[in-house]
């Protein structure tokens, strides 16, 4: 069972002058979390984002080889963009906007994956995951945001997906290769026409569980990922979650997760955070899921930059860890080592 959390923006709030705590005592975010059980460790990689200096490849480099020196598997999410993308925005990057034609646009897919992937290789920082594409539930590489109804054109996006893919099995053969789609309701949707498509080539279908975005219950959640894992053969992972501790307001004046984001059966407490992880995580595993990823545990806000997330993150406002993180107890690493 892979269990931790997506650590981009460590390396960020550090730079910023935040220090993380535990039990009183300054720490290393990394060492925290792995010292509770966690075994992997995703990080984000943008194309060239030219407004922050942040989750390009230098900056990646950085995270990986944090989370290798602890021992911990990482999980590479290549954006394919230079900016977020997600279910409602796959905008190409600056580098490729004036490539019309598909096949040159295939084959810059191709090269840049195999380009990320040998020059982690050449550092000893491969991955031992690699994500083709961040909550792709729309088309990759379209020129602005998703337009409500749009329709995929499939034969375009199963040829781009495909490069990506053809482009890590090249790099990273020994890599388990990943694809993401964001929340479990659109899993069947979307890799029914990804299949029919010709999308085969990949070993991992990755997930964003969200109860402020899904109209899936917990449990409902956990009998998609049975579902999925019958009817396409593939590993499962929950690649994205989170939950807030609290609704009091920090450092900022509203946050992402909001009331909208709290379920009944879990308050927004940390005890409520602690609960609903250690119970998606025992849902996933009982229905066949082999990991689940928390994301942004360390998005804490720092005096130059606040964070809405702060209500999410697995620290509380003075950064202090907290009893949320105990989830990450339930990996077969941390049931070894007791």
């Amino acid at each position: 069972m892979y269990l931790g959390g997506d650590l981009s923006y460590v390396n960020e709030v550090e730079d910023n002058g935040g220090v993380f705590y535990h039990r009183g005592n300054v720490g290393d975010p990394f060492r925290i979390l792995r010292d509770y059980g966690a075994n992997i460790a995703r990080v984000r990689l943008w194309h060239t984002p030219l407004w922050t200096k942040y989750s390009d490849l230098k900056d990646v480099q950085r995270t990986i080889q944090r989370a290798k020196a602890l021992g911990m598997a990482v999980m590479l999410d290549i954006h394919y963009s230079d900016t977020w993308a997600d279910p409602a925005k796959q905008i190409i990057p600056a580098a490729w906007s004036e490539i019309n034609d598909l096949r040159t646009l295939e084959i810059a897919v191709h090269d840049y994956t195999v380009d990320v992937l040998q020059t982690l290789d050449r550092q000893g920082l491969l991955p031992e995951f690699v994500q083709i594409g961040n909550e792709i539930n729309t088309e990759m590489l379209m020129p602005g945001p998703y337009i409500e109804g749009a329709t995929i054109n499939w034969d375009r996006n199963a040829r781009l997906i495909n490069a990506g893919l053809r482009g890590a099995r090249q790099a990273a053969p020994k890599s388990r290769l990943l694809i993401h789609i964001a929340q479990p309701e659109n899993l069947i949707p979307w890799f029914d026409a990804a299949s029919s498509a010709g999308v085969h080539d990949y070993d991992v279908i990755g997930l964003s569980y969200y109860p402020k975005w899904s109209i899936r219950s917990l449990e409902e959640a956990g009998q998609t990922i049975a579902q999925v894992r019958q009817r396409y053969h593939k590993e499962v992972m929950v690649v994205e979650t989170a939950y807030p501790w609290t609704q009091e307001i920090g450092s900022t004046e509203s946050h992402l997760l909001a009331e909208d984001a709290v379920l009944p059966a879990y308050p927004a407490t940390p005890s409520g955070q602690r609960e609903f992880l250690i119970a998606l995580t025992e849902t996933t595993q009982r229905n066949g899921g082999n990991g689940v990823i928390y994301w942004e545990p360390a998005w804490v806000s720092t005096p130059s930059q606040p964070s809405i997330w702060e209500n999410a993150a697995l620290f509380d406002y003075r950064h202090e860890v907290q009893e949320g993180i105990e989830f990450l107890r339930l990996s077969d690493t941390a049931r070894a080592q007791e």
